[in-house]
C-alpha cells in the first residue's frame, strides 16, 4: 500500500484528449459558429434585398391589376346590359332573373367575375316582438324573477367570462350580461347528438361547460369549440336558419338562453334606465314642460361620469357649460363666505337632485363648489353645445312649445298615398295602388355598377322627401335598400314594402329587431330601443351603396356584418370614388350615437337637405315633379311591365276568412 500517496489522474475527454485540448476544440468550434452566423447574416441581408425588389414588383402589379379590374368591371356591366336586352326580347339564355342568380352561376355562365355582382337581392330579417302578449288588455308576460335559474358564484363567473369573450356580446352593458347569466339554464346532450343542426331554425345561444363538440357544414369538419366558449349568438337576435351543425363528441353540458328571454332582458334594462332618467329630468324646472320627443333626445344624450370622495365636480368661480344630475351617491355644496378662510358647507345633495342647470341657458360662472362625499359618485351630464344641437336653445324651445299644440293638429290630408281603392272577398283583401312601371332601382344599380353623383343625389333626395312625409305621420320605415325603391313612369323613386314600418308616438321607442342586415343601425343590433334615427342611418348606407355599388358593412355571414357595424364607420377608409362632400354626409348620417346623426338634430331632416353635398339641388322642382329624372326609362304605354320579372302564380287556395275582424274597416 506504500505511504498512501497517489498521483491524481488528469480528467480525460471521452475521446481520450486532455482538458486543454478540449478547451482548444471549444474555441475552434465557437469560431466556426461565428463564421456560420456571419454567413447567415449575409444571406438574410441578401434575402431582404430580394424581398424589397419583390415588394416593388408587387406594387407595380397591384396598379396593373387595379387597371385590369376597372376594365373587367366595365365589361361585366356591358354583359349585364346585354343579358337584359336578350331577356326583354324573350330569348334569354338564363331562365331566372340575373339579380336572383347566385354569383357562382354568373361565373360559370359568363366566364367572368363581376366585382359588383351580388349574391341575390338582400333579404330583410325580423324577430318577434319582445313581449308575447297578444291580448292588449293584459300586461307583458315576461317575468325576470321567474326566468332566473340558481347557480353558484363560480359558475356565474365562468359564464360571464365566456359571454364577455364574444365579439358581439362584449358590447352589451354589464347589467345586461349579468341578467343573461342569471337567466341561463342547463341543457345536457348525449354523445353523438346534435346541439345545433344545420338548416333548422335557431332560438338559443349556448355556452359550452363540459364535454367536446365539433362544428360541421354538411359533411365537412369546420372546427372544434373550446370549453367555456359562446356559440349560436345570431339566433338570439331573430329567427334564423342555422348555417352549421354542432355535434357532441362526448356527453356535453351547456348553459343556454332563449331568444325571447334575451330580448326582454335587453328591453327591461334599457326601459328601466330611460324611466329613471326621465323622472330625473322631469324634476328639473327648466325641463319639466318639454314634450316627450325632446325629452327622449336629452335622455339619449346623457353620459355618466364617476367621481371619488374629495373630487371637485364643480369649482366656484370657474366658467361652466355642463349640467349635472346626481344618479348615485351624495355630494356637498360649499361656498365662500365673509369671515371664513375656507368655503363653508351650505347643503348636501342626494340621488336625483341636480346642479349647474343655468349652464344650459348661457355661459355660467359657478357660484359654489360641488364636492363628492364618497367614492363612486355617479352623475348624468350633458353640455350646452350638445343640448343646443340636439333639442335647440331655450329661445328656440320656447317657440317650439308655442306651436306644439298646433302642430299636433296639423292637416296632412293633401299629402296622401295613392291608395285608390280597396276590395275584399272571403279569401283576400285587394288594394288598388299606383302603377310604378319603371322597375327596381336595384336592377339598374346592378347593371351600371354604381351611380354618378347627380344620379345619386336625385335618389337620395327622393328618399329624403319620403322620410320627411312618413316621419311627420309618426311612421318609421326601417327597411331602406335599393331593392325597396321602384321607379314610376317619370323616373321618380317610390318607397315600397312597408312590412317593417311602424307607427310610434312622439318620444317613444320600439324594440323589435328588424331590417336588412347590411342596413340595420347599431342600436337595433344591441336591442337598445330605436326610433326615427334608424332611417337616417340607413340613408347614409344607401348613399355609400349608390356611389360604390356595395354597402360599407358586409361580412361573410350576418354576425360578422353586425360586428362590423358595431365597430363603426368613423375609422373606415372610403374608396376614392366617394369624394369629400358625400363622405362627410355618410359619416354624419352613420354616427354610432343616434342623437348625433344628421336628421336627428334640432333642425330635423332640414339638416340633410341643407348639407353641402346637396347644395344647389332643386328641392322645389322635385316636389313639383318638373325636375327631369336621370333614371327615367322608356315605356310603350300604361301597361308596359317589361322592367319587372315574371313569376308563376302561387299554388294553393287559402281558406275562407269569415272572422269579421274588418267589420268596421
Amino acid at each position: 500500500m506504500g505511504n498512501g500517496s497517489v498521483k491524481p489522474k488528469h480528467p480525460k475527454h471521452p475521446d481520450g484528449h486532455s482538458g486543454n485540448l478540449t478547451y482548444n476544440a471549444l474555441q475552434s468550434k465557437v469560431a466556426e459558429l461565428e463564421r456560420e452566423l456571419r454567413r447567415k447574416d449575409a444571406e438574410i441581408q441578401e434575402r431582404e434585398y430580394h424581398l424589397k425588389e419583390l415588394r416593388e414588383q408587387l406594387s407595380k402589379q397591384t396598379v396593373a391589376i387595379a387597371e385590369l379590374t376597372e376594365e373587367l368591371q366595365n365589361k361585366c356591366i356591358q354583359l349585364n346590359k346585354l343579358q337584359d336586352v336578350v331577356h326583354i326580347q324573350g330569348g334569354s339564355l338564363l331562365q331566372a332573373s340575373p339579380e336572383r342568380i347566385p354569383l357562382e352561376v354568373h361565373r360559370k355562365s359568363s366566364g367572368l367575375v363581376s366585382l359588383h355582382s351580388r349574391r341575390g337581392a338582400k333579404a330583410g330579417v325580423s324577430a318577434e316582438p319582445t313581449t308575447r302578449t297578444y291580448d292588449l288588455n293584459k300586461p307583458p308576460e315576461f317575468s325576470f324573477e321567474k326566468a332566473r335559474v340558481r347557480k353558484d358564484s363560480s359558475e356565474k363567473k365562468l359564464i360571464t367570462d365566456a359571454l364577455n369573450k364574444n365579439q358581439f356580446l362584449k358590447r352589451l352593458d354589464p347589467q345586461q350580461i349579468k341578467d343573461m347569466v342569471e337567466c341561463m339554464y342547463g341543457r345536457n346532450y348525449q354523445q353523438g347528438s346534435y346541439i345545433i343542426k344545420q338548416g333548422e331554425p335557431g332560438n338559443h345561444i349556448f355556452v359550452l361547460a363540459e364535454g367536446r363538440v365539433e362544428v360541421f357544414q354538411g359533411e365537412k369538419l369546420i372546427s372544434c369549440i373550446p370549453m367555456w366558449t359562446t356559440f349560436g349568438e345570431l339566433a338570439i337576435l331573430y329567427n334564423c336558419t342555422r348555417t352549421a351543425s354542432v355535434k357532441a363528441l362526448t356527453n356535453v353540458k351547456t348553459w343556454a338562453l332563449d331568444r325571447e328571454v334575451f330580448q326582454n332582458i335587453m328591453r327591461r334594462t334599457a326601459q328601466a334606465r330611460d324611466e329613471q332618467y326621465r323622472n330625473f329630468l322631469r324634476s328639473v324646472s327648466l325641463l319639466k314642460n318639454l314634450p316627450e320627443d325632446k325629452l327622449t333626445k336629452i335622455i339619449d344624450c346623457l353620459e355618466v361620469e364617476y367621481y371619488d370622495k374629495g373630487d371637485y365636480i364643480i369649482r366656484e368661480g370657474e366658467e361652466g357649460s355642463t349640467f349635472f344630475i346626481l344618479a348615485k351617491g351624495t355630494v356637498k355644496v360649499t361656498q365662500s363666505t365673509e369671515g371664513h378662510d375656507q368655503p363653508q358647507v351650505i347643503k348636501t345633495l342626494q340621488k336625483g337632485e341636480y346642479f349647474g342647470e343655468k349652464a344650459l341657458i348661457s355661459e355660467d360662472v359657478r357660484s359654489a363648489n360641488i364636492v363628492a362625499e364618497e367614492n363612486d359618485v355617479a352623475c348624468l351630464v350633458i353640455d350646452r353645445e350638445t343640448f343646443n344641437q340636439t333639442v335647440g336653445t331655450f329661445e328656440e324651445l320656447q317657440k317650439y312649445l308655442e306651436g306644439y299644440v298646433a302642430n299636433l293638429n296639423r292637416d296632412d290630408e293633401k299629402r296622401h298615398a295613392k291608395l285608390y281603392r280597396t276590395f275584399k272577398d272571403n279569401k283576400y283583401v285587394y288594394m288598388l295602388l299606383e302603377a310604378c312601371l319603371g322597375g327596381e332601382l336595384w336592377s339598374i344599380l346592378r347593371d351600371r355598377g354604381s351611380f354618378d353623383e347627380p344620379t345619386s343625389k336625385f335618389c337620395v333626395a327622393c328618399v329624403t322627401e319620403a322620410f320627411d312625409y312618413l316621419h311627420r305621420l309618426g311612421i318609421i320605415y326601417r327597411d331602406l335598400k335599393p331593392e325597396n325603391l321602384i321607379l314610376d313612369a317619370e323616373g321618380y323613386l317610390k318607397l315600397v314594402d312597408f312590412g317593417f314600418a311602424k307607427k310610434i308616438g312622439s318620444g317613444q321607442k320600439t324594440w323589435t329587431f328588424c331590417g336588412t342586415p347590411e342596413y340595420v343601425a347599431p342600436e337595433v343590433i344591441l336591442n337598445k330601443g330605436h326610433d326615427f334615427s334608424v332611417d337616417f342611418w340607413s340613408l347614409g348606407i344607401l348613399v355609400y351603396e349608390l356611389l360604390t355599388g356595395n354597402p360599407p358593412f358586409s361580412g361573410t355571414d350576418q354576425m360578422m356584418t353586425y360586428n362590423l357595424i358595431l365597430k363603426g364607420i368613423e375609422k373606415m377608409d372610403f374608396p376614392r370614388k366617394i369624394t369629400r362632400k358625400p363622405e362627410d354626409l355618410i359619416r354624419r348620417l352613420c354616427r354610432q350615437n343616434p342623437t348625433e346623426r344628421l336628421g336627428n338634430l334640432k333642425n330635423g331632416i332640414n339638416d340633410i337637405k341643407k348639407h353641402r353635398w346637396l347644395s344647389g339641388f332643386n328641392w322645389e322642382g322635385l316636389k313639383a315633379r318638373n325636375l327631369p329624372s336621370p333614371l327615367r326609362r322608356e315605356l310603350s304605354g300604361p301597361t308596359d311591365h317589361s322592367y319587372f320579372d315574371k313569376y308563376p302564380p302561387e299554388k294553393g287556395i287559402p281558406p275562407d276568412e269569415l272572422s269579421g275582424w274588418d267589420k268596421d274597416f
